[in-house]
């Protein structure tokens, strides 16, 4: 197996160069949401160089290619996800964002490199290969309605046995791997709140129904719910992240808005704190004759890491990387991802890499403004890619 690794390391380094080229021409080029016609355009031509079968707008703008093995009857996926934020950057590299307002501050322009990285091993390693590949290059992971959901509509997972995805970590220093035990990443919802009170004159607040009252005090009193209807040893998350209202100093507005996140790993807890969220709301809305509208949106399913996926990857990694740079079993992330609805479909495992860099001041966490990864991750992700398309651990 070391001699197997070994190869492949060789080969991933053969055109790493090239491939942190693409990555940086990714990065001042960011795009988001479906409009992610450059980057799947870029994506495309090199699936059709390497001779791939091709399939271009799945899931709107998203991109698939396999590479099918003569007599296999198995098929693994590996997916990217290729959009950028609406964040301006604010980070000095030469290949900083060249778009005002727009920046790959996730990493997405590096799972998008890696797995074209991948792709070319393939090539190169194809005799080897055992089972098919399926090279999924994914729009729109970062907003609702999500990159995954629409790809699945359209097939993706069509005959796929397992499938792997990763995402770098700024917690873990590059050259290491974090992998979790079953619950990798939180369900993750959304809700928009509105109060509506009576308005009036700022002057006179007893003439009104003051809905900003009712909103800050609510905002306050949403975090008793973790505080004291979650088991402490349980995880949850209640984040406003949005209050809006009024038009003026001086007047006192009919309504607010709020809107904002809840993320949990259990069935029970989510329950509870969506129960418990309007009850509150109810309650203190009631007293003061204003009314209220509340929409919940299950957002991200839980991504899931099941065991005969996550076995292999370990193997994997204990041999590329060695055991004491595998972080087993790593926390999973109150963070969620559209990748969960893959992990929901088919046995599926998603991957913690190390892209940190204290020597070299890269230790901003992700969606940060100046967000960068040390780019040494790109070959450990196709390394791991490229272990997990020839199945070393069988």
């Amino acid at each position: 197996m070391k001699e197997a690794t070994n190869q492949i390391l060789q080969v991933c380094k053969s055109f790493f160069g090239d491939i942190v080229r693409i990555r940086r021409d990714f990065h001042m080029h960011p795009e988001i949401g479906f409009d992610v016609y450059r980057t799947a355009g870029i994506v495309g031509m090199e699936l059709q160089q390497l001779g791939m079968k091709v399939r271009k707008g799945i899931g709107k703008t998203g991109v698939v290619g396999d590479v099918e093995v003569p007599g296999a009857t198995k098929r693994i996926a590996l997916r990217a996800d290729m959009d950028a934020l609406p964040i301006q950057e604010l980070g000095t590299a030469p290949y900083r964002s060249k778009v005002d307002g727009k920046g790959h501050m996730c990493g997405h322009d590096v799972h998008t490199a890696i797995l074209m990285g991948t792709a070319r091993a393939m090539t190169v390693l194809k005799n080897q290969l055992k089972a098919n590949i399926r090279f999924v290059f994914q729009p729109n992971e970062e907003s609702f309605p999500v990159g995954a959901a629409a790809m699945m509509e359209d097939g993706v997972l069509d005959g796929v046995d397992e499938i792997y995805g990763l995402h770098v970590c700024p917690r873990l220093e590059v050259g290491q791997l974090g992998l979790c035990q079953g619950p990798a990443t939180a369900q993750g919802d959304a809700f928009d709140i509105e109060i509506i009170g009576k308005g009036g004159h700022g002057a006179e607040p007893h003439r009104t129904i003051d809905p900003v009252l009712m909103g800050c005090q609510y905002v306050t009193l949403l975090q008793s719910i973790v505080a004291r209807n979650v088991d402490p040893l349980e995880s949850a998350v209640i984040s406003v992240t949005q209050f809006h209202g009024g038009t003026a100093f001086n007047i006192i507005p009919e309504r607010i808005k709020l809107s904002g996140t809840v993320r949990t790993f259990k069935q029970n807890i989510h329950e509870r704190v969506r129960e418990k969220m309007e009850r509150i709301l109810a309650g203190i809305t009631s007293p003061h004759g204003a009314r209220y509208t509340i929409s919940y949106k299950n957002v991200f399913p839980l991504t899931y890491n099941h065991k005969e996926c996550l076995d292999k990857v370990l193997l994997i990694a204990e041999e590329l990387v060695g055991s004491k740079n595998v972080i087993f079993p790593h926390p999973p992330d109150l963070g969620s991802e559209d990748f969960a609805y893959y992990s929901q479909r088919v046995p599926a495992c998603f991957i913690n890499l190390g892209c940190r860099n204290d020597l070299k001041g890269i230790v901003n966490f992700c969606h940060h403004p100046q967000f960068d990864v040390d780019e040494e991750c790109i070959l450990w992700g196709m390394a791991i890619y490229a272990g997990i398309c020839l199945e070393l651990v069988k």
